[in-house]
């Protein structure tokens, strides 16, 4: 009697652990120095090779890659961007420049759009987020509690996670991005196990959030987070704010994390005329700066990576030398201030309204098309995605109103772009 033995059937993994690959290169530590801008790093690497992947998957398969509405989307800021490019300084800084924002906005978003196959995919890729941002929210509330942060008044207990101060938005804006997805997760139509657990991880990321002491991340994640309460339902809404409320008397009165510094902080937000901090007085000028670029250059800008040539041109004598920043491995040094901290200003000042119309239009499609989709699923099983979809995009615009491409983690937003897009695009119309 003889058994017949059959082939080993080949292992397939996922083509979206891929873009996967790319978070998980960011939960690993950065080296310390550097000077926290544009410089490509191991997960810009990374996020390189994904885009070569997912090009030659689509010329193996032999098919369309795109659809027309999503390559037009997508393709929008190009425009903007190679006229914008031409009045740079030099041809490397118009390249560079160039080739920043094709990875941001462009090529990885579609690399994930063609690596992402159905909602089961964009689910992996959504928790991939939450444990990236567990991760690094676990190293923050470490370097709090054992005073080993980056340095903020004086004292080395800000929260950034591995990405150290040069890039002191990082980590926050890793864990903004995991509470938004969580959240999503949490909202949607999954077994009721898996949403328990994306919703006490949403609710542990409140503490390494609050403790990055970033008021942009808060404003842009309080907003988004209402707002996807109320894309899941009045009812839904009341009963995760009541736990959401429960959550932060617990960790305010109980644990002792309203700290006068924490308290501080969230106080400055309105103190935008009223004796404000240096940090804010040199956001507002470098705002300033930035506007009297476009008004100068109102079509096509500055040029790319201009906005440090044009700066003291067009700041006035409030703006200081630059940001200190030292701690969690890395020693003190003076960080100067290179752009708005405004996305929509960076874009403003350097590619003039033809850029920046480009650039807004491909968020707008997106937004639209994204919310259009939630619409469609409000009462389905698609609900979670849409959550997260839509979520990640308002964070993004919302926070794009604080803070700019740049750093280590700006791969990250890339990615994002990519998660957003394919909802709004793809998985919408599943």
């Amino acid at each position: 009697m003889s058994f017949a033995l059959s082939p080993a059937r080949p292992l397939r993994l996922p083509p979206v652990l891929a873009a996967v690959a790319v978070l998980a290169v960011l939960a690993l530590p950065l080296a310390p120095g550097g000077d926290g801008e544009s410089g490509a790093g191991p997960a810009d690497a990374v996020s390189a090779l994904v885009v070569l992947y997912a090009a030659l998957r689509a010329v193996r398969e032999r098919r369309r890659p795109l659809s027309a509405t999503a390559a037009v989307v997508l393709g929008m800021p190009v425009v903007g961007l190679a006229v914008a490019a031409m009045g740079a300084a030099s041809p490397g800084a118009g390249l560079t420049g160039l080739g920043r924002y094709l990875q941001v906005f462009v090529l990885v978003p579609a690399a994930v759009v063609l690596l992402v196959r159905d909602r089961a995919d964009f689910r992996l890729l959504a928790w991939s987020f939450v444990g990236l941002a567990v991760w690094q929210g676990a190293v923050g509330v470490h370097q709090y509690v054992t005073g080993t942060g980056a340095s903020y008044q004086g004292e080395l207990i800000r929260a950034v996670g591995t990405f150290g101060p040069q890039d002191v938005m990082g980590m926050a804006t890793v864990v903004s991005f995991g509470l938004v997805c969580a959240l999503g997760l949490a909202l949607g139509r999954a077994p009721v196990r898996q949403r328990v657990a994306a919703g006490a991880c949403a609710l542990g990321l409140l503490l390494p959030l609050a403790v990055s002491f970033s008021r942009g991340a808060w404003i842009a994640t309080v907003l988004t987070c209402a707002v996807q309460l109320v894309l899941a339902g009045l009812r839904r809404a009341l009963k995760v704010a009541a736990v959401a409320v429960a959550a932060g008397v617990v960790l305010v009165g109980g644990f002792g994390i309203g700290t006068a510094m924490l308290q501080e902080r969230l106080s400055s937000i309105g103190q935008v005329t009223d004796a404000p901090d240096q940090s804010v007085v040199d956001r507002y000028t470098l705002w300033a700066a930035a506007t009297g670029m476009w008004r100068q250059h109102p079509v096509t800008g500055v040029g790319l990576k201009n906005f440090p040539a044009y700066r003291d041109g067009h700041a006035s004598l409030a703006l200081s030398s630059g940001s200190d920043t030292e701690g969690a491995g890395a020693a003190f040094r003076k960080q100067p201030l290179l752009s708005p901290h405004d996305m929509y200003l960076l874009v403003l000042s350097e590619q003039g309204l033809l850029g920046l119309l480009a650039l807004a239009g491909s968020w707008l499609a997106l937004l639209v098309c994204g919310l259009r989709g939630l619409r469609r699923v409000r009462g389905g099983t698609g609900l979670d995605c849409a959550l997260v979809g839509c979520g990640l995009l308002i964070w993004q615009l919302v926070d794009f109103a604080y803070a700019d491409i740049g750093g280590p983690s700006t791969v990250l937003t890339a990615v994002v772009f990519g998660v957003v897009a394919w909802w709004a695009l793809v998985g919408a119309a599943e």
